[in-house]
């Protein structure tokens, strides 16, 4: 018969190796969530040029709305809300196969962590949303949008027609009460035309930064744009409560031309 402390020892031995077992299995929705969802053999280089690295995982609590195809590749909408996540401080938007990945940085300081605008797609690819949260990981979702490209080497209609500069930094802004009754949206469109860089004989000229103030000269929001945010932007933002009153924009382009102007309530 054997010991009784050699049938322990087993015990405890085939316990220790089920332990590791189960450490090793993927937890439920883990895998999942670190496999690229649009299998883009791009996706390693977009984490490291884009999130340096940092811990990323996809995550569907970001809600993404946009074309499936986009009919003008020049003026393609998206609309996100990473509301879900919580406290978010950061957010990136990038597209794998555009020529400038980057779209734009988005820290949403009092205003919900959602927005809606328009961006240049080359061709078809994935579109990134990646929202960081208090602890440092970004959360990545990704919307297919199919296209017969070329929307960040040609160039913009006011560069056709020659209308740009009579426009230039130009904001018009409104304000309305959200679907839900209790918060409020802004709108601001800001005349540019946000040249890529990439048409023949128009270097790269564009808004670098945007700044939405509160009465008190506080930040609400801020952008970083990039080339590929469309021409005359056009952005909507979320407030949970009454915009108030003295709300300014401020910001720049890369030629150094300022934007300043009051928010129309």
């Amino acid at each position: 018969m054997r010991p009784a402390h050699s049938n322990a020892l087993a015990v405890a031995r085939g316990c220790a190796v089920a332990a590791l077992v189960l450490a090793c299995l993927p937890r439920p929705g883990w895998a999942q969530a670190n496999v690229d969802p649009a299998g883009s053999p791009l996706w390693p280089a977009v984490h490291q040029e884009i999130l340096q690295d940092a811990p990323a995982t996809f995550d569907n609590r970001i809600r993404v709305t946009g074309p499936a195809f986009a009919e003008d590749a020049m003026q393609v909408p998206i609309a996100f809300d990473a509301s879900a996540l919580g406290k978010v401080e950061r957010i990136v938007v990038a597209v794998d196969r555009n020529p400038i990945r980057q779209v734009l940085e988005f820290e949403p300081k009092t205003v919900r962590p959602a927005l809606s605008f328009r961006f240049k797609l080359q061709e078809a690819s994935p579109v990134r949303i990646a929202a960081r949260t208090q602890d440092g990981i970004w959360h990545v979702a990704t919307l297919m949008v199919d296209a017969t490209g070329g929307g960040c080497t040609l160039p913009g209609a006011t560069r056709k027609n020659a209308t740009w500069s009579t426009t230039l930094n130009r904001v018009e802004s409104r304000v309305f009460p959200d679907f839900n009754g209790t918060g409020s949206r802004i709108r601001l469109r800001v005349m540019h035309p946000m040249d890529t860089g990439l048409v023949a004989g128009i270097p790269s000229f564009h808004i670098e930064r945007l700044e939405l103030l509160d009465g008190h000269r506080q930040p609400m929001l801020r952008l970083a744009l990039h080339e590929p945010v469309a021409e005359n932007p056009i952005f909507s933002f979320d407030l949970d409560g009454p915009a108030g009153r003295g709300i300014s924009v401020v910001g720049a382009d890369n030629n150094g031309n300022r934007i300043r102007a009051q928010v129309t309530p």
